[in-house]
Parts: C-alpha cells; structure tokens; sequence
C-alpha cells in the first residue's frame, strides 16, 4: 500500500477543492496516484466542486461578532467568485454559521475552523451555488481591561478598533476612520525597522540627487521619514470627521487609548482573474483565429 503523506493530501485538496478526509480517501482507494483519484473523484460527487476549486474568490463579505461585554470582537471574511453570490441568502446563511462558529470558539485557525460539518457544508455549497467557496482569514482581538467597537462599510470592508477607555461610539469613530483612511499601525512606534530602512533608502537615495550639501540633505531625509510615519500611523492621522484635530488627540481628550486595530477589506490582495467573455464565447463557437 502506497505511502499517503500530507503533501500528497494537500496537493490533491489545492487541485480538486474538496475536503481533506474526502482526499486522503481517494488517494488510498487510488493507492496513492493522485491523477488516478482526480478522475475517481470528477466521476463522483465531486465534480462540480472540483471543477470550480481552481477560480478565484476575490468577492464575498467581511462579518463582525462583538462579545456582550464588548472585552473581545471577530472579523472574518468569507469569499465567493461573484458579488451576485455574496448577496445569496444561501451563501449569507453559510457566511453567518462560520462566523457564529468562530466567535462562540474564539478560533481564528481557519483549517481547524472548518473541519468537519463546516466543510461539509461549504463543499454543499459550491455543489448548489455552482461558485468556488471560500473562508480566507478571521482575527481575534481584545482584553479584560480593554472594549472592542466594530464597523463594516457596504459589507466590503470591516474594522474592530480595541481602546482602552471611552465610550462605544468614540470606538466606531475610530473604527470608521480605519475603514475610511486605511492606516498601517497604531502609532509610529510600532513601525517594523525594516519598513523604516527601506524608506529611508528610497527617501536618500531621492535626496542625494538634489545637489544639496549633507547636513541639509541629512534634515530632508528625517523630515520625510517622520511625515512617512505620521502617514501610516493612525494616532497621528487627521481624524476623517475633523481634519484639524488628530485621531491620537480625539482619544486622549476623551480619556482614552487606542491599543489595536483590525481591517478587513474583501478581495484585499488578491489577484483577481481578468475573463474576456467575447474571447471566450468566440473561442466556444470555434471563432477564434
């Protein structure tokens, strides 16, 4: 009997879509020959859903789940091919139970999420949409001592904004800002140091060219670093309902601190087939050159 390994198993669910134990099934009954268990499995139930593994699921909705006490909050994106299948009351009650599931377990392990009936019921799903289905990512945020406020914007883009102090509704005006503005990190101290390097590079290298004398260049250099930090660092942006005042200090007049943020955007990386459809009707009816 042939030697079923992991890598074998994973190859076949990357190809096929299907489930793990439905795989590693069909690899023994295959005695290990993958391409022998493809065809066993597009003979089988399978099919469809084998059929339509290999498309992209770059639309889809983003969901959010906020504990009663609000000490914790879920974010989880959950894909399909269309956006007309996003708004399918199948797929949104699908969407829903994963999301519940997730936040009941506080699991943000997506494999370990959706073993068992969640697969099941995602691999019905796909037979019944005719969609490749697809649960991307969650994220878990939040403490004791700390409250987590959520905002989504058209279903697309979601945001928990965790703070320490303040009321809800300073905590979705910074979640909205999250959602609106896109910062990067929380504030410039949290900056990786080779996110710092590398804009300095750019940053020299685009200041060395300017003819000026060192010391000067020297000044240029720290200046746009620090406008680059204010940038992508949410404390210091100006907050989008009132530009004059920064977010940093819309929270500290409130009495409060901004410890975390998560933001969801569906699709968000990535790469999305492009389909000529004419090419592809003209190809079907043997038009093509």
């Amino acid at each position: 009997m042939a030697n079923i390994t992991a890598g074998l198993v994973k190859e076949l669910r990357e190809r096929t879509g299907l489930g793990m134990m439905e795989c590693k099934k069909a690899l023994v009954e295959a005695d290990g020959d993958i391409e022998v268990a493809i065809d066993n499995l597009r003979k089988a139930s399978g099919l469809k859903a084998a059929k339509k593994a290999g498309r992209t699921a770059a639309e889809g909705v983003v969901l959010t789940r906020i504990s009663d006490d609000r000490t914790y909050g879920l974010v989880i994106e959950i894909n399909s091919e269309t956006d007309f299948v996003a708004r399918d009351e199948n797929f949104l009650n699908f969407a829903n139970t994963v999301a519940d599931k997730a936040f009941a377990d506080k699991q943000t392990d997506i494999a370990a999420l959706m073993a068992g009936e969640l697969e099941s019921a995602r691999e019905a799903l796909v037979q019944k949409i005719g969609e490749n289905i697809s649960v991307r990512r969650a994220a878990v945020i939040g403490g004791s001592d700390s409250k987590v406020s959520a905002y989504i914007h058209g279903g697309r883009i979601a945001v928990l904004a965790e703070l320490s102090g303040g009321d809800e509704e300073l905590g979705k005006d910074v979640a909205m800002h999250v959602a609106a503005i896109n910062p990067q990190y929380v504030n410039p101290e949290q900056v990786p140091q080779d996110v710092l390097d590398r804009e300095k590079e750019v940053v020299s290298a685009q200041s060395e060219g300017s003819g000026k004398p060192a010391e000067i260049i020297e000044k240029m250099v720290n200046g746009r670093i620090k406008k680059f930090l204010a940038e992508i660092s949410l404390v210091e942006q100006p907050f989008v309902k009132d530009p004059d005042v920064k977010v940093g200090t819309l929270v500290k007049n409130a009495g409060a601190e901004v410890l975390n943020f998560v933001r969801f955007e569906v699709g968000e990386g990535i790469e999305k087939e492009e389909v000529d459809f004419a090419k592809e009707v003209a190809e079907a009816a043997g038009l093509s050159k």
